[in-house]
């Protein structure tokens, strides 16, 4: 049984929250399942779970990160739902006189992986994903990932996810559902994504009022994908 889900705060953590819901009598703590909102962007979330989650490296624990992330090529579309093998991330070393790019990557717990693909397996799909410190926005970008790394989707926490408790024995696993595909662009939303990995709602309507298409592109993936990831929620509530 997966003890926690960890999911990002806001859209995507309500999404997952109505999912369980509708299935353990409108009641989550019922589940048995302990579901955390975490915040947006790899740093940010390996200091919170530094601050607040030091104490889940000593259970014996399957752990689930679910959300929404962005398709890198044609075969993925909006809807999607993703389930990750392995999750790569290029660190950038910030050193002007010698710059360095150093790949990593982490495979997902392969029992746990395996444990979900069967029991939504014609509904998911194994993938490759990679960590992006800042919002892939541009579809000439999302196609440079997957020519680069051979990626299927981004997102902006798997890695730190998966490196918070690598080596501990927890079972990891990330399952996720595309919002938005490798054809459209969609707004920059780094500005609006504060320090603490929060989403600031006064930058992001300006945002998406100065891109109008992009954002319509956004908006209608956004809903699509929320509704598609409190459905696979519920599917995957239904076999615990």
């Amino acid at each position: 049984m997966i003890k926690t889900i960890f999911v990002p705060q806001g859209s995507e953590y309500q999404a997952v929250y109505r999912g369980l819901n509708s299935v353990f009598r409108n009641s989550v703590s019922n589940s048995k399942i302990q579901v955390i909102g975490i915040p947006m962007g790899i740093s940010s979330l390996q200091e919170f779970l530094t601050r607040k989650y030091q104490h889940l490296k000593q259970s014996n624990q399957r752990i689930l990160l679910m959300g929404l992330c962005g398709s890198l090529h044609g075969s993925y579309r909006v809807g999607d739902t993703v389930l990750y093998e392995k999750c790569i991330y290029e660190k950038k070393q910030l050193d002007k006189t010698n710059p360095v790019n150093s790949t990593n990557q982490i495979n997902c717990d392969i029992s746990l992986t395996q444990d979900i693909y069967e029991r939504i397996g014609n509904r998911v799909s194994l993938v490759r994903g990679i960590t992006s410190d800042t919002v892939v926005f541009k579809s000439s970008e999302k196609r440079s990932l997957h020519q680069k790394f051979g990626a299927d989707v981004v997102d902006m926490e798997g890695f730190g996810f998966l490196e918070f408790f690598q080596g501990t024995g927890i079972s990891t696993a990330i399952l996720r559902v595309v919002s938005d595909d490798s054809t459209h662009d969609i707004p920059d939303l780094t500005k609006t994504i504060n320090s603490q990995g929060l989403l600031e709602i006064l930058p992001l309507v300006i945002t998406l009022t100065r891109q109008p298409i992009a954002a319509g592109h956004l908006i209608r993936g956004s809903l699509r994908g929320l509704k598609q990831l409190e459905t696979v929620t519920r599917c995957l509530a239904i076999q615990e």
